[in-house]
């Protein structure tokens, strides 16, 4: 068995969020605001879903696990949050929508399981663990040959803390204060660097930006705080 990658207060943090993850107006109401521009971005980078065997790590509640088990995909959810875990399986029994939840780490979900995935995402996930390289590992072993691994998280720098932390959780108030840590925020040049050591290609980066007179998001080029990254496992 592997040592949990998981910092007891970050699981903590979100199983007392685990009865808000499918309110669109509670806590993680921004979850649910970008939960189709991931969605989208995704099927962009991975083509038609359905058929496709898919996992998402750090799952939660199940807003994009979900998702794509709903575009055909046969889809595993992953999580160390049994509270969340459990919102996810209750959510899935009233939605209808089949998925496999797991109670388990990325790193002993790869020993198990290895290249057994076409798409692997980890969304909103490595900026709270303590090893994030570890997971890109992971994730790497996970998906097979020729399949692709999605990321997002959050850029380092003063634009970032400026928006991601002072303003989204000080002042718009937009996730709950002390969602996130800035010190484990990581660069766009870190994680494909973390990618690359693990075997895979960089595909595609876009960023994910927030525009506060429509209160909406949208994809740009602007990588400075929230971004995606698709990686490919070569052949």
């Amino acid at each position: 068995m592997h040592t949990a990658n998981a910092d007891p207060a970050e699981l903590d943090k979100f199983s007392a969020l685990a009865s808000s993850w499918w309110d669109p107006q509670g806590d993680l109401k921004t979850l649910h605001d970008i939960n189709p521009l991931r969605l989208d971005w995704i099927r962009s980078q991975a083509g038609d879903l359905a058929g496709q065997r898919v996992l998402d790590i750090g799952c939660g509640g199940g807003l994009l696990t979900e998702a794509m088990a709903a575009e055909g995909a046969q889809v595993t959810g992953i999580d160390l949050a049994k509270a969340s875990l459990q919102v996810a399986r209750l959510h899935g029994h009233e939605s209808g929508v089949q998925v496999q939840y797991e109670c388990v780490s990325a790193e002993d979900y790869a020993a198990q399981q290895p290249g057994q995935f076409d798409l692997v995402t980890c969304m909103e996930l490595l900026e709270h663990v303590p090893d994030p390289a570890a997971i890109v590992q992971a994730c790497a072993r996970l998906v097979r040959p020729g399949g692709l691994v999605c990321f997002s998280t959050l850029n380092r720098n003063p634009k970032s803390f400026l928006l991601a932390i002072v303003a989204a959780e000080y002042l718009l108030r937009m996730v709950p204060r002390g969602t996130h840590s800035y010190d484990q925020f990581i660069t766009p040049s870190e994680l494909a660097g973390a990618a690359r050591a693990a075997g895979l290609d960089v595909s595609a980066l876009s960023g994910l930006e927030y525009l506060p007179l429509t209160r909406q998001y949208r994809l740009a080029p602007d990588t400075g705080v929230n971004y995606m990254m698709a990686t490919r496992r070569p052949e």
